[in-house]
């Protein structure tokens, strides 16, 4: 974390969220405008932690096989040999998801949620750290397709960098008068200690009383009023790895509802969606999340 502080300024608990969720096994999706360090982020992290890292642009007119790899003919061989894509690496950048069309996107579900993909019939194993860090702009619409619900619920959290403070903003500009910082970044440590670091994150333990709260939260949202659908229990199960990763970072090895409150709001808001009425009232998500959050209540059994 203090790796990637040096390149992304002010940016604190975005980093720490980010972390939780590559502990967690998931993937993230930054929501934002361009040039608020989005990928820079992910370049960052990918150094820090010694992981393989490749940027895909996805544009209408990337298709899957640009994603995934194809087979080629070998005349020398008179064989189809794999041509593997920029899918095969440990932290994917997919920039602006929503500029692909569904079919390409799609490519991205089986990979995301199998870590394995499908090319002609064969299956082909992804890298143990496979980690999609997707962007997309949140104000731009025209000649974007946006995400369906399926692969919405596939991302871990959502999360929004957001603009820097004027004092980080000032250090930025310092910072990077010259060069920019990243030139200078080095490894922290190893694949193999990432790796012994995410085991001792499914170590963490959780209580029946923090799952129940975890449960009770994902409930209220199928029954708040301003949502017309609620979370499905695969956002449970985010919402409690994403806990436990949380409380490791924090130097513990057992989840509070603390720690399910602080990471609840980007692990449920892309995972709920507003009746027509709440939009019509201009209600945010983050509003209803912390309502559901500010009601439900933490039952400790004696």
């Amino acid at each position: 974390m203090e790796n990637v502080k040096r390149v992304i300024k002010g940016k604190d608990e975005q980093i720490k969220l980010v972390l939780s969720v590559l502990y967690a096994g998931g993937h993230v999706l930054l929501e934002d405008v361009p040039g608020v360090g989005k990928t820079i982020l992910a370049r960052a992290l990918a150094i820090s932690t010694g992981l393989d890292f490749k940027r895909v642009q996805f544009t209408p007119d990337l298709l899957p096989s640009d994603l995934t790899g194809l087979y080629i003919f070998d005349r020398k061989d008179e064989t189809f040999k794999f041509r593997p894509g920029p899918i095969f690496t440990d932290i994917l950048l997919a920039d602006e998801i929503n500029r692909a069309t569904p079919r390409t996107q799609s490519a991205l579900l089986e990979a995301m949620a199998e870590g394995q993909v499908t090319v002609d019939g064969v299956t082909h194993k992804l890298s143990e750290n496979f980690f999609v860090i997707a962007t997309q702009n949140p104000i731009e619409y025209e000649g974007t397709f946006p995400l369906p619900e399926a692969q919405l619920d596939r991302f871990t959290a959502k999360i929004s960098l957001g603009y820097p403070d004027k004092d980080s903003e000032l250090e930025i500009l310092t910072t990077q008068k010259i060069k920019h910082p990243i030139e200078d970044l080095r490894p922290v440590g190893t694949v193999e200690e990432l790796n012994h670091e995410k085991r001792k994150v499914r170590q963490v333990k959780v209580s029946d009383d923090v799952k129940r709260y975890i449960v009770d939260i994902v409930n209220a949202t199928r029954s708040h009023e301003s949502l017309a659908f609620g979370s499905s229990p695969r956002g449970a199960i985010a919402l409690m790895h994403m806990s436990m990763a949380w409380a490791y970072i924090d130097g513990r090895d057992y989840v509070l509802p603390d720690d399910v409150k602080a990471v609840a709001p980007y692990v449920l808001i892309h995972r709920v969606v507003q009746t027509t009425e709440s939009k019509i009232l201009r209600e945010s998500k983050e509003d209803i999340i912390k309502d559901i959050l500010d009601k439900v209540p933490v039952v400790v059994s004696r």
